[in-house]
């Protein structure tokens, strides 16, 4: 009792937290701890992926890694512990690590016992993170016992399915087990091997491992991935005899035909939430194109502005201030929709989303509170969403709660577009690339700076009328800027 007391004191748990709205599991996408390292309380130990964002999860208390109980890549329930912290480091031997399905191995282990009935139980080889093989309980054979027919039967099965040909039917009591796989068929392969495979469109089970124990290597993964002529040689012929067991077809590599990529996190949210957008909110879409000369002399001028230093200047920001302009000169459209109630929900604030591409997928932080701020406190919010997003650093929290939404796919050179609604919003305003083009300015052809904006809404809480005057005041303002002041 007083050791089971001392160990429970003395080693600390760490479980998955729900980081974000009642999310119910992670991905851990990197440990950057591993058994053996010094932590501090609020450092940082991995970094997970929800299906809003990368948050990095830190430790909240010291001590030594005592155990990762989980790979990266693996998905985790909300709740479960992920990580053991050894809090007295020193005051004696450590337990072994929790024999949890999931819980990492560091080197394959078996058991040293000599056969006898009173042999302690041992492991089978297993890697990081893959748990131990339902027979792992089973006693080590004496050295020099020959493997039971069902290992070697397996074990034949497999290395022949992996070289082409049919299994035996009396497999030999020698033969080798060779094949990189556990007893439930998944072949071994540490976890960056098998994004390398995944990366590569490998299939690791017709993989043949060299690695110890039967497991495959990065080398194995590349090797199977080679094409079978070597650069600059001459491909060979196809023999003239038809195909048969003994002589099988050359298999096309995955990745030479076609690549699949597992949805999940931030992707798969994104897709359903578009999905659910799409087919829920009754959109329409509006045009204008418009002269923004004016404007951008505007965004020039504000660049050489001391009260702009500092801050990042461009035609966003004209762009965002123009359009909560349209906003206070139009409330209704600042809704969201009761399906629950069969109410329109009138905000009274706004949560400016700005559409941000990053590798992860297209995310929608927001600016909270954007209609109470200056424009260089909103240029200062701008640039700092801007550069958090890109650096895969945004919060759950920062993508709650928004109301209305920017996308600028004029960074991409397009002229607009129909943006589907950001679920909850009202409306979302696509911004195109803006030009240099041929139009009438004073009665004379010009060459202006133009550009045509979009607006997309929801036609359940926003009617055409109304939409209509929202574009058309963010447009008129980016046309004559001063409105900026007198409308204000």
């Amino acid at each position: 009792m007083t050791t089971m007391t001392e160990t429970s004191a003395r080693f600390r748990e760490f479980k998955m937290p729900d980081v974000g709205e009642g999310l119910t599991e992670a991905e851990i996408l990197k440990w950057f701890v591993q058994p053996g390292d010094t932590v501090t309380d609020g450092q940082v130990v991995c970094e997970v992926e929800t299906a809003k964002a990368a948050v990095e999860l830190p430790i909240p208390f010291d001590g030594v890694v005592h155990e990762l109980r989980f790979p990266e890549g693996t998905t985790v329930d909300v709740g479960q512990v992920i990580i053991a912290i050894d809090v007295a480091p020193g005051s004696g031997d450590a337990p072994a690590p929790a024999p949890a399905a999931a819980a990492p191995v560091q080197e394959p282990v078996e058991a040293a016992g000599s056969g006898d009935g009173d042999a302690p139980k041992g492991r089978t080889p297993v890697l990081v993170g893959y748990g131990v093989a339902e027979s792992s309980t089973k006693r080590r054979p004496r050295k020099g016992a020959s493997a039971a027919p069902e290992a070697a039967a397996v074990a034949a099965a497999v290395q022949a399915e992996l070289n082409g040909h049919a299994a035996p039917a009396t497999p030999a009591p020698s033969v080798p087990a060779q094949a990189g796989a556990q007893d439930g068929g998944r072949p071994l392969a540490k976890p960056p091997v098998r994004k390398l495979a995944k990366d590569l469109g490998i299939d690791l089970a017709t993989v043949v491992p060299t690695g110890k124990d039967g497991i495959i290597t990065r080398e194995d993964v590349h090797a199977a991935a080679a094409p079978a002529v070597a650069p600059g040689a001459a491909p060979v012929p196809p023999a003239p005899a038809p195909v048969t067991a003994e002589a099988p077809a050359a298999a096309v590599p995955t990745s030479a035909r076609e690549t699949r990529i597992p949805v999940k996190g931030v992707r798969k949210a994104i897709a359903q939430a578009m999905v659910g957008s799409a087919f829920t909110a009754p959109h329409v879409t509006e045009f204008v194109t418009v002269d923004v000369t004016r404007t951008m002399k505007l965004v020039a001028e504000l660049k050489e502005d001391k009260d702009m230093a500092g801050v990042r200047v461009n035609p966003l920001l004209i762009i965002a201030k123009a359009l909560l302009v349209a906003i206070k000169r139009n409330p209704e459209v600042n809704a969201a929709w009761d399906e629950a109630n069969q109410e329109i929900v009138q905000k009274h604030y706004v949560n400016l989303g700005i559409a941000a591409a990053t590798p992860r997928g297209l995310i929608v932080p927001n600016i909270k509170d954007a209609h109470d701020k200056t424009l260089p406190q909103l240029a200062a919010a701008l640039g700092e969403l801007v550069t958090t997003a890109r650096d895969g650093k945004t919060s759950p929290a920062a993508m709650a709660g928004g109301t209305v939404t920017i996308t600028n796919v004029g960074v991409f050179g397009v002229d607009t577009g129909t943006p589907i609604l950001n679920p909850g919003e009202s409306a979302i305003l696509a911004v195109g690339a803006i030009k240099l083009q041929p139009w009438v300015h004073k009665g004379k052809v010009k060459p202006r700076q133009v550009t045509t904006l979009a607006l997309s809404f929801d036609h359940r809480l926003v009617d055409g009328e109304l939409g209509s005057k929202v574009l058309a005041d963010v447009a008129a303002i980016l046309e004559q800027p001063k409105r900026l002041i007198t409308w204000a």
